[in-house]
């Protein structure tokens, strides 16, 4: 082979194989630019659901998500503070308001979880049926306290629960035995006997082993909580944010969260 072609056969060779070399670094480079870290804020009645529901859609997207857990109320206010976020979920009639204020986005916005509301006691007492109107009525106006989350703090279930005592027309009874509290104490408070009964999302009930569920609300009386995701206007993630939401309303994120006490959407 003359010694030119012999050169070039040589410099081929040689581009090829740095060629190899460079490709990985070069596609884990265009990989890491293309991976988007996603900041969410969350009801924390949805914390057990998604500490399997997240890892899922990490693994399919390649995306990271970091959440921060509060009350409705704390989200609503954290947004309209100006916290950095990119996904907001809240519940969807304040989706609806934070829409309007153009604090979230009129786009790529969804339902992604609803869930009921129960009654519970400390672990071990005794379990009155509240099958009907009339016998939740009465386990009510027979108990010595009662807790549920503090409306004014925004708690969903909070919220939920006082709406109900009035529709019963038990409010002025029920008030002087009434205990409430920040949205992590309704289990703590009836586990310490400070009351009798409480009230909370069934997501948040049936995780805490020292309480015992009775129940869903009588179906009359029962107030869900509809939960409704958005895209945060100041986002510098609406794209990744979009396809997270697209997630959580996937059939495999819902089929996890009816695996903790989540009604399908």
């Amino acid at each position: 082979m003359p010694l030119y072609r012999w050169r070039i056969a040589s410099l081929v060779r040689a581009a090829a194989a740095a060629a190899l070399v460079v490709s990985p670094g070069i596609l884990a480079l265009s990989s890491s630019a293309q991976a988007a870290e996603i900041k969410a804020l969350f009801p924390a009645a949805m914390r057990a659901a998604l500490t399997q529901v997240i890892p899922e859609y990490e693994k399919s997207s390649g995306n990271k998500v970091t959440v921060e857990y509060g009350t409705v109320g704390a989200i609503i206010a954290q947004l309209k503070k100006g916290d950095a976020a990119d996904v907001a979920v809240v519940t969807d009639a304040h989706l609806a308001d934070l829409i309007k204020q153009k604090i979230l986005l009129a786009d790529g916005h969804g339902a992604v979880a609803k869930v009921a509301l129960g009654v519970f006691v400390r672990k071990g007492e005794p379990k009155p049926a509240i099958g009907s109107v009339d016998q939740f009525k009465k386990v009510l106006l027979a108990a010595k306290a009662i807790v549920y989350g503090n409306p004014a703090l925004g708690d969903s279930s909070g919220i939920a629960a006082q709406a109900i005592i009035q529709r019963l027309g038990i409010a002025a009874e029920m008030k002087p035995k009434t205990i409430l509290v920040a949205a992590r104490a309704k289990g703590e408070t009836v586990v310490k006997g400070d009351a009798d009964i409480g009230f909370d999302q069934m997501s948040n009930i049936v995780i805490n082993p020292k309480i015992e569920s009775l129940g869903a609300l009588p179906r009359t009386l029962q107030k869900y909580t509809n939960y409704a995701g958005g895209i945060v206007a100041t986002s510098k993630q609406r794209d990744a944010g979009k396809d997270f939401i697209a997630f959580l309303r996937s059939a495999k994120a819902q089929n996890i969260m009816k695996q903790k006490w989540f009604e399908p959407i």
